[in-house]
């Protein structure tokens, strides 16, 4: 028998009005715990499912125990005894368990146990007894259907009462024909006798004799009578109630007597009928739950992977825009620069221009000093010739210098001009370049506070979902829990809940993202799922249930 180790002298004491709920198979490997069972326990409920039952058995327990609680099952009764658990670090809890057989169609297909917690009493005197059996100190006591009794004299003409009432009462009548029909054959015979002794003819023989087979013959009916119309009555609610302990709310049964026995029938069936009325509630309100967590989880699911994508699309803009930014304040720093480049050149060129206006000024000056030169010229014309020739060179090269210059001032205003245009132009383009660069920085930052609330949002769906899904898995562990049960046409198992991620419909690629941010993703794996592989990949034995 398995030995788990290590123990603590450490008791876990169960709340008051808790029970603790497990299911296995036939071969004693856990498919349904609670969430109580996974708290006393101490394990985890993926440690739990497909594993042996004994996996909580204490050092402590007694074999006599376990071999009681399987030769009670094996006669397909339920057996109720005061069991000490280890719980997986060791510490202990002690539970008052009850085991009922789960049966299909008459057929045992499982077990299910229920515990509650146990008065100190129970707990002081449960311990006193198992340390003897530990101990070797047991003697002549023996643990039958979870209750410690002794194997004297005296205890097996009390066990007498453990035989079935209708074998009493059977062994009774047939001993009160014998003894009627051996009184009625000794009266018969002295009777005789005597008559006999007398020689008169006497009808007092047959009529002992008589009265004594007919004595025998009601004492038979009288126990053919009482079997009839209370013993099988009561051997027929006792059928019930162990099919109804056991799960199954199908049965039927007939109510023909009015008695007490009658009414017992009756009262069965309006027991088993409000039952079923409750667990047939229960079970189309599990599915309905169930189908609707379904859907939410569903659309949560989608909506959080949409609401992913949308923020990956603002995270792309949020970093578009800001490149966008630093450029337009690239430009803006550059049209800023440009523009003092262009007003500098513009007072430059306006200084050309205020030297070039001297320059004319002085070309103006030797034009009149030409003319003068030109009157002198003409005054000694008739100095020589050639004088004249040169004079008037002089003037035609004067005039052509004053029509260049003049010409070249024209050109350095209109340079002026168009520096001072341009310098106007660059000043406008910086002051519209801040504007945008300030605008797009405002832009900037009602995406990133959109970003923000889409993060916000994401994080909200994913909560939804999550919730969703625990609403769930619950509806399908309250559908487990519901599916001991056996209603009219439903002799399988309950369907299994959709899985969330079975319903979630296919999405469209979440755009890489530009910067690093860290999510919370949904856990989209299915409680009942993980709990089929457990069982799929789970085996053992009978012999492995040896704890409960």
């Amino acid at each position: 028998m398995r030995s788990n180790f290590p123990i603590t002298n450490v008791e876990y004491e169960l709340p008051e009005g808790v029970s603790l709920v497990s299911r296995t198979d036939q071969k004693g490997r856990i498919i349904y715990v609670n969430a109580a069972f996974v708290e006393a326990s101490n394990y985890s409920e993926a440690e739990l499912l497909g594993k042996a039952h004994n996996i909580v058995r204490h050092p402590d327990m007694p074999t006599e125990a376990f071999a009681d609680l399987w030769s009670t099952l094996n006669e397909g009764l339920p057996w109720a005894g005061i069991v000490k658990n280890r719980r997986k670090n060791g510490d202990h809890y002690w539970v008052n368990a009850n085991v009922t057989p789960v049966r299909r169609n008459g057929v045992t297909t499982g077990y299910m146990s229920v515990r509650s917690k146990p008065s100190r009493e129970q707990i002081v005197a449960a311990e006193a007894i198992y340390r003897l059996f530990k101990e070797g100190r047991a003697g002549d006591l023996v643990i039958r259907h979870g209750v410690a009794t002794r194997c004297d004299l005296f205890s097996k003409l009390i066990s007498v009462r453990s035989v079935p009432v209708n074998l009493r009462i059977l062994l009774t009548t047939s001993l009160g024909a014998l003894l009627m029909l051996g009184l009625g054959a000794y009266g018969w015979w002295e009777t005789s006798a005597l008559v006999k002794a007398s020689g008169n003819q006497s009808w007092m023989p047959t009529l002992i004799a008589a009265a004594a087979g007919g004595g025998a013959l009601l004492s038979i009916l009288f126990g053919y009578f009482i079997s009839r119309t209370i013993l099988k009555p009561l051997d027929k609610a006792l059928e019930v109630a162990h099919a109804i302990a056991g799960g199954d709310l199908s049965v039927r049964f007939e109510m023909a007597a009015w008695d007490e026995t009658g009414q017992l029938m009756r009262a069965l069936n309006q027991m088993n009928a409000n039952m079923l009325a409750v667990v047939s509630d229960i079970g189309s309100n599990v599915d309905s739950i169930g189908a609707a967590a379904g859907e939410i989880a569903s659309g949560n699911a989608n909506l959080s992977a949409r609401t992913e994508s949308q923020a990956s699309s603002l995270e792309e803009t949020a970093s578009t825009m800001e490149e966008l930014t630093s450029t337009v304040k690239q430009n803006a720093e550059g049209a800023r620069h440009a523009s003092q480049l262009v007003t500098s050149t513009a007072e430059i060129a306006s200084q050309g221009g205020e030297v070039m206006g001297k320059v004319v000024d002085t070309m103006a000056s030797i034009k009149d000093s030409s003319r003068k030169i030109a009157d002198i010229i003409g005054v000694i014309d008739g100095i020589a010739f050639q004088t004249n020739i040169l004079a008037l060179n002089a003037a035609v090269e004067a005039e052509t210098g004053r029509k260049l210059v003049d010409e070249a001032g024209e050109a350095m205003d209109d340079i002026v001009t168009s520096v001072q245009l341009v310098a106007d132009i660059m000043s406008g383009t910086a002051a519209a370049s801040q504007q945008q660069s300030i605008g797009i920085e405002q832009v900037n930052q009602a995406i990133g506070q959109m970003d923000d609330v889409t993060q916000q949002n994401a994080a909200l769906v994913e909560e939804a979902a999550a919730a969703a899904e625990s609403l769930q898995n619950q509806a399908a562990r309250l559908a487990e829990a519901v599916s001991v049960f056996k209603l009219d046409g439903m002799n399988s198992p309950r369907t299994e809940l959709p899985v969330l991620s079975d319903r979630v419909r296919a999405l469209p690629a979440v755009k890489p993202k530009t910067k690093t941010k860290t999510k919370t993703k949904t856990k989209t794996a299915s409680a009942p799922a993980a709990r089929q592989k457990k069982l799929a990949a789970a085996g053992g034995s009978k012999e492995e249930w040896e704890a409960f």
